[in-house]
């Protein structure tokens, strides 16, 4: 069971990866064109800003979950350095415990801004419903809550080798 759950959640920090990458490389080429149709062409479009502005949440909130899974996210450690083993232990679990509240928090209510904005439109893309651009929020704090409850009963998986890109293993070194 626990090789299941780890092979899942090393497949959904892929995901996570590639959906943030893909997010950045489409950034790079919206806002190029933006500038170009701007200055160049003497025509600006309305559509790369709102879409540059949506692919930096998603980036942020996919990126957020790969990050805290791989141990890169940001900690002040200055404090939980200094107490002693025990108290450590459980400053710990009350870290993962807290941030279990603040990921059911940004899922509950991010499902509930989602519902609540649906039926309005991004002005500068009719098309587009409100309630998807908010999706992000809660699908991250899902994704995040998943990785946070695996620290939490599984330990901490930022050694694996789908995290770790500076592990070699000794088949690849050979070739």
């Amino acid at each position: 069971m626990k090789n299941t759950v780890l092979r899942f959640n090393d497949m959904l920090y892929k995901v996570c990866i590639g959906i943030a990458g893909l997010s950045v490389l489409t950034m790079t080429l919206i806002i190029p064109w933006g500038i170009f149709a701007r200055y160049v062409l003497g025509s600006g479009s309305s559509w790369p800003e709102p879409t540059a502005i949506l692919l930096m949440v998603v980036f942020t909130f996919f990126g957020a979950a790969a990050s805290y899974r791989a141990g890169a996210h940001m900690a002040v450690s200055m404090a939980v350095e200094r107490m002693p083993e025990q108290v450590r232990k459980v400053a710990a679990v009350l870290v993962q415990i807290l941030m279990v509240i603040v990921c059911l928090f940004m899922t509950v209510k991010g499902f509930k801004l989602c519902a609540t904005t649906w039926n309005q439109f991004v002005g500068e893309m009719p098309s587009l419903r409100v309630g998807i651009s908010y999706l992000p929020i809660p699908v991250g704090g899902l994704v995040t809550l998943i990785f946070v409850l695996e620290k939490l009963f599984l330990g901490d998986q930022s050694h694996r080798r789908v995290v770790r890109f500076d592990i070699v293993e000794a088949s690849e070194e050979a070739v």
